[in-house]
């Protein structure tokens, strides 16, 4: 049945419902993130959506509950490039809330020129790994309490063309944008295999995916030729709701119940590169990543 879902490009849907369950979606108020919002807030679900920029988290917001028909969504603050301001941001979600079911690790900035976060990481391995592997790490009790439940990493195919550089992983000694992109890439697929292993028995699964080629604000940042080239492909891009299908899929699929640490592409399991696999440089990159934050995480 998959097989000829993907020869024929059916769309994948399912009439799951999350009445009870509670999401955060991490940069919801835009993107595939508001059509996620949207779709799990459909579905029954409280969504919290986790933004940096609470104006436009606002607007957002009133957007999803008329979309959605539902009045359970809230928006809290979330800034993944000041640990202060993750560790804030979990303590609020600890306090106020009962269970986490769904925790979707969808923010990411993308090919932007070399900055540093608040603590001193490059801003693309700062936001799109570092943020989330912490953010997971000080929700995991409350996941856990929940379970069943999942945890979504929003990759790309990027990671395909990324190496993880454990030597300069703030890219200090050379900055290339595009591979600092896909070095944070491909570091959210390690990410989602070692939390795999590490959540086994508990009831929490863990997935990476790829949403496609999708027209967003992750653009801004392209040159001007690659912009001329994105917009020569984009009748074969995917707008931001039909980039939120896979996210969706593994968040609600029933099938993905008993999978956990695996790579979607396309609402299906897809094939991550060689280095996505390498278990090896998910537990050095998982060792890192603890040094780096001052976390003990076994």
């Amino acid at each position: 049945m998959q097989a000829l879902r993907n020869l024929f490009g059916a769309p994948w849907s399912s009439d799951v419902r999350l009445d009870g369950q509670t999401a955060v979606i991490t940069g919801a108020n835009t993107g595939i993130g508001k059509e996620t919002a949207i779709d799990l807030a459909k579905r029954g679900a409280r969504v919290i959506l986790a933004c940096r920029d609470m104006e436009k988290a606002q607007t957002a917001l009133t957007e999803i509950i008329k979309s959605s028909g539902n009045d359970n969504v809230v928006c809290m603050k979330l800034d993944l490039s000041d640990t202060k301001s993750i560790r804030e941001f979990a303590t609020n979600v600890q306090q106020n809330e009962l269970k986490l079911n769904l925790l979707i690790n969808n923010a990411g900035v993308m090919v932007c020129p070399y900055g540093k976060t608040a603590d001193g990481f490059e801003m693309q391995i700062g936001v799109n790994h570092f943020g989330h592997f912490l953010l997971t790490y000080l929700l995991m009790d409350l996941i856990k309490s929940s379970a069943p439940a999942r945890i979504v990493n929003v990759s790309s195919m990027a990671h395909s063309w990324g190496a993880i550089n454990l030597e300069d992983i703030n890219s200090e000694k050379s900055y290339n944008k595009s591979k600092a992109y896909a070095q944070s890439k491909l570091a959210n697929v390690l990410f989602t295999r070692s939390l795999a292993k590490r959540l086994e028995g508990t009831g929490v699964t863990a997935y990476s995916l790829h949403p496609g080629v999708v027209q967003t604000d992750l653009w801004r940042h392209l040159s001007a030729p690659e912009r001329f080239f994105m917009k020569i492909a984009k009748p074969f891009t995917k707008d931001s709701a039909e980039g939120a299908q896979t996210t969706i899929y593994c968040a609600v699929e029933p099938s993905l119940e008993k999978e956990s640490g695996g790579y979607y592409s396309g609402c299906a399991a897809a094939n991550c590169s060689a280095a996505g696999k390498d278990d090896e440089l998910a537990q050095k990159l998982w060792e890192l990543s603890c040094k780096m934050l001052s976390l003990s995480w076994d």
